[in-house]
């Protein structure tokens, strides 16, 4: 394997883009990169990694980590030689230099870049199909609509769900597929007058979401949730509640809590206009903001561009970048356990790691100390199961949607399969 400038990646690139992210030290140390690396698996033990031979590292961890191999696909490496040569991330990020079956070219930020067909690909039977795919990024759905019923582009993301119908009339090809992608609201408990420091006012939001109303405001694009998992897997486990729109069951617990018609519950949201995974943000929050009143919930929002959300979310609750925001609406993977643990364990609080919302739950820290000392699959699977049971009643997050992860296409796109996963294949893909 090769990086695209033709430099070996290897253990030597190895530890040098580990040392990148994860020594201060290191004539390489690129603050930005390790932000977005160190959030991940914020548990590799100060110096843990080091060469064994030309293709092998060795890492220690600084406790047991039964799920290791999860995260290891969410640390991103790039060639030593060319980030050197720019000099810093902000230049490297013109033209990045990375393994993978496309190139990154042509780079114009906010406008558009161009993924060229790696024709030295390691893996044969992966080299793409198409000579190049050009991204252009386009925030607003009715401009992304426009763009492929002009043919200015064969496929969008996320297409408006009231146009689906019109889109398949016309000729176009829809696509669609249940994958592990959460839209939740992300509670703060760290802030000192949040009204969700309280488990009874989680509770009650939980209660007060319409999620089928909202599934039929998406056209059918997304799942109801009611917990980190889907309800069908085996994960789920039998929490102690069993979230539906239940107003009356809401009011029930607000009142428990403090809370009636003429105290009502104000929290402040930060959303999106739009971004990664974001769905339709504006119509969907607009939908559960006024479904919400009639429980007794005030809901205000700070609107913001996807990126000073995700500034906002590497960030402490309190910091003045989460503008005195109760609740963050960004939308996150759910695949596996070590997610569940990138945004729940007690010790992964921003800035160290990604729970935002600063939720500690001792219960639950305790299950995820046995699971990741577990020796049988059996074991592994009682504790996440119960750890899952856990985060539905204590409800950290107001489970919302699960995301549908819709497309629309024209029939000249041929090969793409929709995976259930966060990441795609476009290496399938070809053009008729």
């Amino acid at each position: 394997m090769k990086f695209h400038d033709g430099t070996p990646f290897n253990a030597d690139a190895a530890v040098w883009n580990l040392d990148r992210s994860f020594n201060k030290d290191s004539k390489q140390f690129d603050p930005q990169g390790s932000a977005i690396n160190r959030g991940r698996p914020t548990y590799i033990a100060d110096g843990g990694y080091k060469k064994i031979d030309d293709y092998t590292i060795e890492f220690t961890t600084t406790r047991p980590i039964s799920y290791f191999p999860y995260v290891l696909t969410t640390i991103f490496y790039v060639s030593p030689a060319a980030f050197e040569k720019a000099g810093n991330w902000a230049e490297f990020a013109k033209a990045p230099i990375g393994t993978g079956p496309f190139i990154a070219k042509n780079f114009k930020p906010r406008i558009s870049v161009d993924l060229v067909k790696n024709p030295n690909y390691w893996n044969k039977d992966r080299i793409p199909k198409v000579d190049k795919v050009v991204l252009f990024p386009m925030p607003e759905a009715n401009t992304r609509l426009a763009a492929l019923r002009s043919g200015q582009v064969d496929w969008i993301e996320v297409p408006p769900p009231d146009s689906i119908a019109g889109l398949k009339s016309a000729g176009f090809v829809f696509v669609s597929n249940s994958y592990p992608h959460l839209w939740p609201w992300v509670l703060n408990v760290a802030k000192p007058d949040s009204p969700f420091k309280d488990v009874k006012v989680r509770q009650a939001i939980n209660y007060c979401v319409d999620r089928e109303g909202l599934v039929t405001l998406l056209n059918g694009t997304a799942e109801p949730s009611v917990g980190f998992f889907k309800k069908g897997d085996p994960r789920f486990g039998n929490p102690k509640n069993a979230y539906k729109f239940d107003p009356a069951m809401s009011k029930k617990l607000l009142a428990e809590a403090g809370y009636g018609p003429d105290k009502p519950v104000k929290a402040k949201v930060m959303i999106s206009t739009s971004g990664s995974g974001q769905m339709v943000p504006i119509p969907m929050n607009e939908f559960l903001q006024q479904s919400m009143k009639q429980c007794g919930f005030d809901i205000s929002f700070e609107v913001v561009e996807w990126g000073t959300v995700l500034v906002a979310f590497r960030n402490e609750p309190t910091s003045p970048q989460a503008a005195n925001s109760d609740v963050l609406n960004i939308s996150l993977y759910s695949s596996d356990v070590s997610a569940m643990v990138r945004w729940f364990y007690g010790e992964n609080a921003t800035p160290k790691g990604s729970n935002w919302g600063h939720w500690k739950n001792p219960k639950f820290d305790g299950l995820l100390a046995k699971l990741e000392t577990a020796t049988s699959p059996e074991e592994y699977k009682k504790a996440e199961i119960a750890m899952h049971e856990t985060l539905v009643d204590d409800a950290p997050w107001v489970w919302i949607v699960h995301d549908g992860n819709p497309r629309a296409m024209t029939k000249r796109v041929q090969g793409f399969v929709s995976a259930q996963s966060w990441f795609q294949d476009l290496t399938r893909v070809s053009l008729k």
